[in-house]
């Protein structure tokens, strides 16, 4: 782990090590605030990109893990999970549930486990991309790798 990561990204390269996942943090040179700008800097297709967004649903943070290809639909989502309805966290709650600000929230690396969904569709790359804590850092993992991370609930989002 390398003591020059911002100190967010350290907790979230922790996580990962103590998951036995190998990806190493990235810093890229200019900010990743969406998931276009991200895949850009990579070379990569967006549809690669694990989107980390988080919402709020039966009064609790929901963290949906989904491809930077989709939008998620949070009315069919809350029907699918059988929830009372989703709608976008506010940046402060974002970053009380998750202590990483919007633009960079990693899967991992958070003051306590997040309810966790995963975009069924990013089982279709062999390798995807997930934020590191900050909007400048990123890292790679596997879709299966990303649900025994997170916990994750594997499901359709869009």
């Amino acid at each position: 782990m390398s003591e020059s990561l911002p100190t967010r990204s350290r907790l979230v390269a922790a996580a990962l090590e103590r998951a036995g996942i190998a990806g190493e943090i990235v810093v890229l040179p200019d900010a990743a605030h969406t998931a276009a700008l991200a895949a850009a800097a990579l070379g990569i297709e967006v549809g690669a990109i694990a989107n980390s967004l988080v919402f709020w649903s039966d009064d609790e943070p929901l963290l949906v893990m989904t491809s930077g290809a989709h939008r998620v639909d949070t009315a069919a989502l809350a029907a699918r999970l059988g929830r009372g309805g989703i709608r976008r966290a506010t940046p402060d709650q974002v970053l009380a549930a998750t202590g990483q600000p919007i633009g960079g929230v990693a899967p991992t690396g958070h003051p306590a486990p997040l309810a966790t969904i995963v975009d069924e569709d990013l089982a279709g790359f062999d390798e995807i991309w997930a934020a590191g804590g900050t909007p400048h850092t990123v890292f790679p993992l596997t879709f299966d790798e990303l649900v025994r991370l997170t916990g994750g609930t594997v499901a359709k989002v869009d």
